[in-house]
C-alpha cells in the first residue's frame, strides 16, 4: 500500500470516529452548532495531524481503538484553528467550498471552533493525562502566541529568518510536535523517543510551511485552488522573499521594499517581486533550507529499530519527502 492509499484508509477511519463522535454530541447540542460542526468538520483534509498521533503511538508500542479517539483531538483543534483563521482573514472560501464564516457568520464560526477546541482538551484529558493535556496546551498557546507575532510583524517589510520561524512555530509546527510528541506518551515511550517524535514533528510542521511559501510563488492554481502571490497581496513577508532581500545589493533591496510598502498596489507588482526572488536566490535558498529541516526531522529517528517499526518508519520518511515534493 503506498502513501496516498495507506493516507486514505487512516482517514475513513479518523472520520468515522469523528462521525460517531459528533452523533453522540448532537442529542444535547443546538441544532445550528451541530450543522455547523458537520459541515466545517467534513469538508476534506487529509487528517495528517491525527496519523502523526497514529504513526507515533504504534511506534512507541500502543496500538486500538482508544488511539483513533486521542489523535481526533488534534483535527478537532486545526479544524478550530481554521474557524477561527478564516474569520480573522475574512475569508470567503476553504477547499473550493463557502468558509464557515461566510456560510454562517463570524459569531458562529468563532463558538463553534471554541466548542471544538474545549471537546479536544476533553479527549487530551481523557486519554493522555495531565502531561498530555500540558503538551497540547502549550501547543495551544504557541498557536496564539504565533497570530501575535505575525500581527506585531505585519508592517515589518524587514523581517529577519528568525522572526518568520518564530511565527512558522507558533501557527503551524508546535501543534504537528505535539501530536506526535502526545502519540508517544501515550504509547508509552520514554522521554527521549518522545522527544525523537516531537523533534520530527517540529522540523515537518516547519519545512511543510516553507513548501506552502513556495507554492504560493511557483505552484498551479489548477493544483493548489489559490492563485499565485496572495502571501504578496495580504503583505505577508516569506522565506523566499526574505531569503532574496538578505542576498541582494542595497539599492535593489530598498527599491523592493519600497514596491512592498504600496498596500493594494503590490498584487501588479507580483512580476517584479516574482524576478527579484528568483535572481537573488530566494526560491533556490527556501528549498534548500526545507530539504535541510527534513534531515534534521529524521536524524533522531534511529532510536526506533527493530522489525516492528519498519512500516511505521518508512511512512515517516515517505511523509517526509511528500512534503518536500507537494505540488498542492
Amino acid at each position: 500500500m503506498d502513501l496516498k492509499e495507506l493516507v486514505a484508509v487512516e482517514a475513513s477511519v479518523i472520520n468515522r470516529v469523528m462521525r460517531e463522535d459528533i452523533a453522540v454530541l448532537a442529542a444535547t447540542l443546538d441544532p445550528l452548532l451541530a450543522e455547523i460542526l458537520e459541515y466545517g468538520l467534513f469538508s476534506g483534509g487529509k487528517r495528517i495531524r491525527p496519523l502523526l498521533t497514529i504513526v507515533s503511538a504504534r511506534l512507541s508500542g500502543k496500538n486500538g481503538p482508544e488511539l483513533y479517539r486521542l489523535a481526533s483531538a488534534f483535527e478537532y483543534l486545526h479544524v478550530a484553528s481554521l474557524f477561527h483563521d478564516d474569520v480573522i482573514d475574512r475569508a470567503e472560501s476553504r477547499r473550493g467550498k463557502s468558509s464557515v464564516n461566510r456560510r454562517y457568520g463570524s459569531v458562529g464560526a468563532i463558538l463553534a471552533g471554541d466548542f471544538l477546541l474545549a471537546q479536544a482538551m476533553g479527549i487530551v484529558g481523557r486519554y493522555a493525562g495531565s502531561r498530555g493535556l500540558d503538551i497540547f496546551t502549550e501547543a495551544t498557546r504557541g498557536m496564539v502566541d504565533g497570530e501575535f507575532v505575525q500581527l506585531r510583524n505585519s508592517d515589518n517589510l524587514n523581517q529577519s529568518e528568525d522572526d518568520y520561524f518564530a511565527v512558522v512555530l507558533g501557527k503551524t509546527a508546535l501543534l504537528i510536535g505535539a501530536a506526535c510528541e502526545i502519540g508517544a506518551l501515550f504509547g508509552g515511550a520514554d522521554q527521549q523517543r518522545q522527544w525523537a517524535l516531537k523533534n520530527y514533528g517540529i522540523h515537518l510542521g516547519c519545512a511543510f510551511q516553507i513548501i506552502d511559501d513556495l507554492l504560493d510563488y511557483l505552484g498551479d492554481e489548477r493544483l493548489t485552488g489559490k492563485a499565485v502571490g496572495n502571501d504578496l497581496k495580504e503583505g505577508k513577508v516569506t522565506l523566499p522573499l526574505i531569503i532574496a532581500l538578505k542576498s541582494s545589493p542595497d539599492v535593489e533591496r530598498k527599491q523592493l521594499l519600497g514596491l512592498l510598502g504600496k498596500g493594494p498596489e503590490r498584487s501588479a507588482g507580483f512580476p517584479e517581486v516574482f524576478e527579484f526572488i528568483e535572481t537573488y536566490g530566494g526560491f533556490t535558498g527556501a528549498r534548500e533550507k526545507a530539504e535541510a529541516i527534513v534531515k534534521q526531522a529524521l536524524e533522531p529517528l534511529h532510536l526506533f529499530h527493530g522489525e516492528e517499526h519498519l512500516e511505521s518508519l518508512d511512512l515517516l520518511r515517505e511523509l517526509s519527502t511528500y512534503v518536500l515534493k507537494r505540488d498542492k
